[in-house]
């Protein structure tokens, strides 16, 4: 089916970039900041006018989504044509493009006075180009959001976070995550994908749609509001768990007037489990309120599991396990979601203190076939520089 655009969008510009900003440590949990906050929003609220967007584009969906990882600045940059390139030249048919990047920033800018102006990188100069290009080659396109890992907005509203010994808290790797239980954070997030799907996109990806990993860890020594889930019974983990599924169901919500379809990347362990107490994904919830899932699959990403002791040295088996159990979990839901998983087309170095195992043709190839033979005939590749593997055979098995 061929979807063509007429979309009513609101103007509403995000009011909570517009609140005055918290010092480190300061508590923001009073009745008069709640009533000042309350007030500033006001001329915001006046001036908002409603408009109606009508795309030209027109994009239909493929037979299967078979599509490839595309960072902002690839698809602003040189490599863009040449990547269009190498999925016209295949039976790849699709690309996730960042719309919303890992650190927060937006990848294009948004129009002039827009509150998001100054999160905006401007990678992507001319999207309008872009669009038409990947229409022009009938290339699906697909816009990647991530969600609660922003250390952008965290660092603008400290508030929205998560905070330690009153500093913004960051992990390991120096990230910084916003909060789940903020319903701020979740109309901050639909309105960037509002954005995208103004710009054209026929779908928007949510990543990072939980809190950080190892939460369950930490959670109480760090200082965090619980929002509207303050007061409820539940216990830490439940109210983890629906927050993450409220969110979903938000976004899922407040995007059905603009023809999108709506996707959630997850963790494939996820899917093993009830629930990952931590990060606050249920697989089953999630996958409810969602039009398609996307499991991040790769074989170097589980540790011993199915019986597999090198998960990463056997990406056949790997994938054909997963999808087994996947299959059991999708099929018991009334309305279950597509499945697209996330496949891997990189090296994990990190694994091995020897010689790495290589990710080419053979090793990508081994994934899609286990798919395939397990009834999932939609994926997509990641690849974080974008550099994919040559002269694989997208739809190996595909009519075995």
């Amino acid at each position: 089916m061929r979807k063509t655009r007429n979309l009513l969008i609101s103007g509403i510009s995000i009011a909570l970039l517009s609140l005055p900003m918290v010092a480190h440590g300061e508590e923001t949990a009073t009745a008069s900041l709640h009533q000042e906050r309350e007030l500033s929003l006001q001329p915001l609220k006046d001036s908002m006018k409603r408009f109606v967007h009508t795309s030209d584009y027109t994009f239909e969906y493929p037979d299967a989504v078979r599509g490839i990882y595309v960072t902002g600045n690839s698809a602003g940059g040189s490599r863009f044509n040449n990547l269009v390139d190498f999925v016209d030249q295949t039976e790849l048919n699709s690309m996730v493009i960042d719309v919303k990047e890992d650190n927060g920033n937006l990848t294009f800018t948004p129009e002039e006075g827009s509150p998001y102006e100054d999160m905006a990188s401007n990678m992507i100069q001319n999207p309008e180009k872009m669009m038409e290009t990947l229409e022009e080659i009938e290339i699906y396109p697909i816009a990647r959001v991530v969600v609660f890992k922003d250390s952008v907005l965290a660092k603008k509203r400290p508030d929205l976070s998560f905070k330690k010994n009153g500093q913004v808290w960051v992990n390991n790797k120096g990230e910084a995550f916003v909060n789940p239980f903020q319903k701020e954070v979740w109309e901050y997030n639909v309105e960037v994908a509002k954005m995208a799907a103004q710009m054209g996109f026929q779908e928007i990806q949510f990543d990072y749609v939980r809190f950080p990993e190892g939460f369950e860890t930490r959670d109480k020594e760090l200082d965090y509001s619980l929002g509207d889930y303050k007061d409820s019974e539940m216990d830490d983990v439940q109210k983890r768990v629906q927050a993450v599924t409220d969110f979903v169901e938000y976004a899922r919500n407040e995007l059905s007037n603009y023809d999108v379809d709506v996707s959630v990347d997850i963790f494939g362990y996820a899917a093993t489990i009830e629930e990952a107490p931590g990060i606050g994904q249920n697989f089953s919830k999630i996958s409810e309120n969602v039009d398609i899932i996307s499991s991040m699959i790769y074989p170097s990403h589980w540790t011993s599991y199915f019986g597999i002791e090198k998960p990463d040295t056997e990406p056949y088996k790997l994938v054909d396990e997963y999808a087994k159990v996947e299959n059991k979990v999708l099929g018991a839901l009334e309305e279950p979601p597509v499945s697209r998983p996330w496949l891997q087309d990189f090296e994990a170095p990190w694994l091995y203190s020897g010689a790495t195992k290589q990710y080419g043709k053979a090793e990508v190839e081994a994934q899609i076939k286990a798919l395939y033979e397990n009834g999932i005939n939609e994926f997509l590749l990641w690849n974080a520089g974008n550099t994919y593997s040559e002269n694989v055979d997208y739809t190996i098995g595909l009519d075995e």
